[in-house]
């Protein structure tokens, strides 16, 4: 933007119709393209931007929640199979209906493979926010050749100018040359 900027300005103050202002005319077009093209690549619009941000603080919470309940029971040793092996060790009229222990276990099983699942989501999800990330630089890499590549262009569009011009200077050049060639000729002729 900043070179854009500079560029416009200086487009501002030569004269018009001259070639450094066609060159730079030609520039100034090709770098608004190029900027307009890389914004659009990375725009997100505001319902992307907050559904990113919600999605954000439930994964932080998710994640926060997991570990502080892995935390909790490592300090405290009172995991539900622990427990559970405490009161079968109870006398029988302390132990509890086989049924209900039954549903206990059904009921461990599932949280274990819900939480299992929720991790799978989470880092799934993490993954894929890596993969948008290296994607995005990519992007950035390839955009950056875009632009060194439009940068060479440009000064090699510039130097066949520049030498198209001295082709023309020296073609002026040669023609006076021949002219002066020929007359100096026309005279020797004419004294001989």
């Amino acid at each position: 933007i900043d070179k854009l900027q500079s560029s416009f300005h200086q487009w501002e103050r030569i004269l018009p119709d001259t070639g450094e202002q066609v060159h730079l005319t030609k520039e100034l077009l090709a770098n608004c393209e190029s900027i307009k093209w890389q914004v659009l690549k990375l725009s997100i619009d505001n319902r992307e931007l907050e559904s990113r941000r919600r999605w954000t603080i439930t994964t932080r919470t998710q994640v926060g929640d997991v570990k502080k309940s892995v935390v909790a029971r490592k300090e405290n040793g009172n995991s539900a199979s622990a427990i559970r092996r405490e009161l079968m060790k109870l006398p029988i009229s302390h132990q509890l209906d086989r049924s209900y222990q039954d549903s206990a276990e059904d009921n461990d099983d599932f949280i274990a493979s819900e939480s299992d699942r929720q991790m799978l989501l989470i880092n799934g999800s993490m993954q894929q926010d890596e993969e948008l990330d290296e994607l995005s630089a990519s992007f950035e890499r390839i955009g950056g050749v875009g632009l060194t590549i439009h940068e060479e262009l440009l000064a090699q569009e510039k130097i066949i100018d520049d030498l198209g011009t001295e082709m023309d200077s020296t073609t002026n050049r040669l023609d006076f040359v021949q002219k002066k060639v020929a007359m100096v000729m026309k005279k020797a002729s004419a004294k001989g």
